[in-house]
């Protein structure tokens, strides 16, 4: 087993725009030296070697990270799923489909099973809102596990209990469906990808696309902002 380095270096690395200002407003102000990874390319081991962490944490990295870099430090990335619940791609899309109000956080050592570390810890998550907002209430969450890892090394426990595993969500999936049987299905299926860089919900019509964004549940509506754009992007009569 890798021995716990009594240094002070750390390293978050992290992709997604609630993260990085996490980092900056927070976490970079802890006690030890901080370091960002914002690109990955930037994700190499010889920069890893140079700093020499104790910790690399991957908040929101959605990257497969190298074996080599697993084997140098102890990286740890953040699900929001209660792990073995919910291992693989789209955590957030997925809970919200199946209709979970609330999850937790799970911090984990990475290893080359995806998903599949010891646990350090896992704190409370709610699922209320829109995808934007949980993914940057979650933002603040990991920043105080973060702090709470670093000052208390907790050991990284097994996981017990038998994987459900969630299935990447592909582009595609972001069509509104016509099959909902609920304004509360409908709502959860816009909300849950709507943030930075998702598809976000979609339909199409003749010539035209129409993406959903920003919507609000009603007692018998569902109301919502709309972009209209052209399918195949020219403008004829």
């Amino acid at each position: 087993m890798r021995n716990e380095k009594s240094n002070e270096n750390y390293i978050v690395a992290t992709l997604k725009p609630w993260n990085l200002k996490v980092f900056h407003d927070i976490i970079q102000h802890y006690e030890g030296n901080w370091y960002l990874i914002s690109e990955p390319s930037e994700l190499v081991v010889e920069y890893i070697e140079k700093i020499d962490p104790k910790y690399v944490f991957f908040p929101h990295w959605s990257h497969i990270v190298p074996s080599d870099i697993l084997a140098v430090t102890t990286c740890i990335c953040f699900h929001i799923t209660d792990l073995p619940y919910g291992r693989g791609g789209s955590p957030l899309q997925n809970l919200i489909a199946h209709g979970h109000r609330e999850t937790v956080v799970s911090a984990l050592r990475m290893t080359d099973e995806l998903d599949a570390g010891p646990v350090y810890l896992k704190m409370p998550l709610s699922l209320d809102g829109l995808a934007e907002e949980i993914f940057l209430r979650s933002a603040n969450l990991i920043a105080e596990m973060i702090k709470k890892i670093v000052e208390e090394n907790p050991p990284a426990q097994e996981q017990i209990g038998e994987p459900v595993v969630f299935r990447r969500k592909k582009p595609g999936e972001s069509k509104l469906p016509v099959n909902k049987k609920s304004l509360q299905n409908l709502f959860d299926h816009i909300r849950m990808v709507d943030a930075h860089g998702y598809p976000r919900a979609f339909l199409e019509q003749g010539n035209f696309c129409f993406e959903f964004s920003r919507p609000s549940l009603k007692t018998d509506e569902i109301l919502a902002d709309v972009k209209i754009t052209l399918i195949n992007g020219d403008d004829v009569d």
